[in-house]
């Protein structure tokens, strides 16, 4: 059982996912926003690697990845950040994901950084431009073999057929967007009710984690309601622009959200 699976098997409320861009608000805050974030209770810490053309990303993780870009944030240097992460008492237990694009991790050559993402401390992989039949034929194999889970994206227009097929691929947990639209976008959770019940329904073999427009309390207990937890991404780094009260606005963010 891997360190993600390993969460939700033994969680007794709904699990929190906090997203962060890497090297945001400054180039050295990476550490210092995991700590916090362990510390304040968070069971899942997504990390973001800054790209220059984020697809999935809203306008507030898009300006969060420029700024850690210029900040001069780069895959060596988080591998390089991460490596002492797990000699912090509270980050020991909590699982690490990676999320972002295919583009840059092949320029850092693709076995070469899930070995050193295994190496660094991280738990899975969220790509979201990694096509399953490409996950099948060639990139799952070393993933796999690295020990890391890897985690597909499924969207209100999914068919169930796809996402049955993703939720097999799948390790760790199942990506529910909850609207089509980007990060940080308003949404009716009226709306996304039926579609996390529907999801519900075909009794998947992965916890559902619902991410996108996820941003406090009530909307998290919404969606928590109809699956295993939820990502909060763009509200927390909106939260976390002010570099000098991390150490209050993080702890009080999370309880906010938790309490």
């Amino acid at each position: 059982m891997s360190r993600i699976q390993s969460i939700f098997s033994i969680a007794k409320q709904p699990v929190l996912n906090i997203y962060f861009t890497a090297g945001y608000p400054t180039l050295n805050s990476t550490l210092k926003v995991m700590n916090l974030l362990a510390e304040s209770g968070v069971d899942i810490i997504e990390i973001g690697m800054p790209y220059s053309d984020p697809l999935a990303d809203g306008p507030v993780i898009q300006e969060s990845s420029s700024i850690a870009i210029s900040n001069g944030m780069s895959i060596e240097l988080l591998f390089d950040q991460l490596k002492s992460c797990r000699t912090n008492a509270s980050l020991s237990k909590t699982g690490i994901v990676l999320m972002g694009y295919m583009n840059p991790v092949l320029q850092y050559g693709f076995n070469r950084f899930c070995a050193d993402a295994a190496a660094a401390g991280v738990d899975g992989l969220i790509l979201p431009d990694l096509p399953e039949y490409e996950f099948e034929k060639e990139y799952g194999a070393i993933i796999k073999a690295a020990g890391l889970d890897f985690i597909f994206l499924v969207t209100p227009e999914t068919s169930e057929e796809r996402v049955r097929k993703l939720d097999e691929l799948s390790t760790g947990f199942l990506y529910a967007v909850s609207s089509s639209a980007t990060t940080g976008s308003e949404t009716s959770f009226d709306q996304v009710a039926a579609y996390l019940q529907r999801l519900q329904s075909y009794q998947l073999k992965n916890p559902i984690m619902v991410g996108f427009g996820i941003k406090d309390k009530a909307s998290f207990d919404s969606v928590a309601a109809y699956s295993q937890g939820a990502i909060i991404g763009s509200a927390f780094i909106k939260a976390i622009a002010d570099n000098a009260t991390l150490d209050e606005i993080i702890p009080s963010f999370v309880k906010q959200v938790r309490h």
